[in-house]
Order: C-alpha cells, then structure tokens, then sequence
C-alpha cells in the first residue's frame, strides 16, 4: 500500500513537472512583430526568401512572432536603413555587404573585383568558417547577422555602346554602390562611377544623369532597367553576398529560445532564397533579351585583360581590409577549389 502510494505521489509530480515545463515553453514566446526593410520588390527572390523565414518562424512560436516585410526601400535605403537597425529603431534589413564597408571593413574583402568564381565557391567561403569569422565583427557595431544570403553575380549594362573589351568603359558613366572598393574599379576600368542608392538608379538612368549600372540579373529585370538600359554585358565582376540583419539591441530583449528561432528560421529562409535566386537567374537573363536588350559576351582573352587591369584593387585596398581577412578568405578559396 505504502509502495503504491509512493508511485502516485511521483505521478503527481511528473505530471506537475510536465504542465510547469509546458508553461515555460509557452512563456519563452512573446507577441512580436520585426519590421525587415529591402530595397527590391516581392517579387524578387528575396521575397522567396522571407516568406519561408516568416512562415519558419510563425510555425516555431505558435504565431507569435512575425516578420513584416517592406519592399522597395519604403524604409530607406541599404545605408539609413542599416544606420536604423543599429539605432535599434529598425528591427532587421536585407543588405549586400558594400554599405557596411565604413562600419567594418573587413568586409571589403567581398567587394574586390573577379574573387569568386561560382556559388558554390561563395556557399563554402560564407557558410564556414570565414562566414563565422566576419558575423563575429557585427555586434560590436549593433547588427546581428542571422544568415548569409546572396544578391548573386553582378553584370554591368548601359544605354551607350556594347561592352566587348576594356576600353569600351572608358566614358561611360557608370552608377555604382556607396562604396570605395566599387568605385575605384570602374575608375581604374576606365568609367566615371557615380555611387548612388539602388532606389534611386532608375531615375537616373532614364534621365541620362548616368549611361550604365551593375547588378545581377534578377535585380535587372525586378526593377525594370531594361526599360532605359539597351547594353547587357556579362562581365561576372563581382559577387554579392547579401546578409540579414538584426538589430543587437533588440536582439539583447529576445530569449535564447526566440534567438534560436530567428537563427534557424535566417537558415531555412537563406535555403529557399538562393535556390530561386538561381533558377530564375537564367529565365531572368532569357527574358532581358526577349525585352530587347543586347546581350553580350566578353573573350576569355580580353576578360583576362580586364581581371589584370583590376588587380591593382587588391593592392590598393589590402591595407584597409586587413591582412587577417585576407588570408582567411584567401585560404579558405584555396581549400575550397583543392589547391
């Protein structure tokens, strides 16, 4: 009897236990919502992206924590809207890494001209443990990088002239990101690079206050530039990782269990944005030329000039990336591509 008695004393606290740890589970979730600003459309690849992270994250927290996407740069552009997330005023935003070379330049490295050669070398670089390495920089200047997702290969085009050699850029006036390591390029290739915000590079390639831009194709095509642009040149100059930032100062509010929330849902997001990013890579540049643009390619002869005239940009801009960073993506490149 005494025994019997016993087991349903430990009954009773086993299932005190179960309720009390359901409760916590319930507590460790609050109603939030995180405003994410973004510079291109819904439509965009990006969309794809946190629509999956937002759906991720409802379905961890039993809807209680939301993310609420605004498109177009309605909450600034890449700069302000950083400066808000830093602030603690905005809570995330979609970034490539050019905007954020004044706060942490190591993340210059990203910038310098042909470093990549495919997305998969990119993937490895990123996802390992040179990814780890740079998101470390973040929270001394109030961002968290949830995960790295990706704008893609850059190409450039213009209303002037095909591009098949280097000195067609001479002349040619080229809107280019906010930030050194871009604009020295295109200087150093011949153009007059204009750094511009990406909400403003329509007007001014239809009011001719530039002839060119560079961007990958999806980007192309979402914001239309083939409607004033007639030049399509596959230059492949670039690739640009896009990050997903949270504000540290908010992030410092959230539990452990929604941080991780937001962590793994950044993953799944980063999972689905990149994989649409390069199906409709190819459709996109299909249906640039079914929109009329000219597209060409450069030999590999005259692309291996163009690379040569820009490897001074790695000279030139070494010192302020740092050594460190250098030698951490130059080796992982190396490991990566076996040699």
């Amino acid at each position: 009897m005494k025994t019997r008695f016993c087991y349903k004393l430990a009954g009773a606290g086993l299932a005190a236990a179960v309720l009390f740890t359901g409760a916590s589970a319930q507590a460790e979730f609050k109603e939030r919502t995180f405003r994410v600003s973004n510079g291109v459309s819904k439509e965009h690849p990006m969309g794809n992206g946190l629509a999956a992270m937002g759906a991720c994250t409802l379905e961890k927290t039993g809807g209680k924590m939301k993310i609420q996407a605004y498109w177009d740069g309605a909450l600034g552009n890449d700069l302000t809207a950083t400066q808000s997330v830093r602030t603690g005023s905005l809570e995330m935003v979609l970034t490539s890494t050019a905007p954020l070379t004044s706060i942490v330049p190591e993340l210059g490295v990203f910038d310098l001209p042909f470093l990549f050669n495919n997305e998969q070398e990119a993937d490895q670089v990123l996802d390992g443990k040179a990814g780890e390495w740079f998101a470390a920089k973040l929270p001394a200047a109030g961002v968290i990088n949830l995960a790295w997702w990706e704008n893609g290969f850059r190409h450039t085009t213009n209303s002037r002239r095909p591009i098949t050699k280097a000195e067609d850029f001479e002349g040619v006036k080229m809107r280019v990101m906010q930030n050194n390591i871009f604009i020295d390029t295109f200087k150093e290739l011949g153009s007059n690079a204009v750094p511009l915000a990406f909400s403003e590079v329509y007007s001014a390639l239809e009011t001719k206050t530039v002839d060119g831009q560079e961007n990958p194709f999806n980007n192309i095509e979402n914001m239309k530039f083939y409607e004033v642009q007639k030049y399509l040149t596959l230059t492949k100059h670039a690739y640009s990782p896009t990050l997903v930032l949270f504000s540290k100062k908010t992030w410092d509010t959230l539990s452990p269990e929604e941080q991780a929330v937001l962590k793994n849902c950044a993953a799944v997001g980063q999972k689905e944005q990149r994989k649409v990013n390069r199906e409709k890579s190819e459709v996109s540049l299909a249906n640039l030329k079914a929109r009329g643009m000219e597209v060409n390619e450069i030999t590999p002869e005259e692309m291996a000039r163009i690379r040569e005239k820009a490897q001074v940009i790695y000279e030139r801009h070494g010192k302020a990336i740092g050594d460190e960073a250098l030698t951490l993506v130059f080796d992982e490149l190396k490991r990566v591509r076996g040699n």
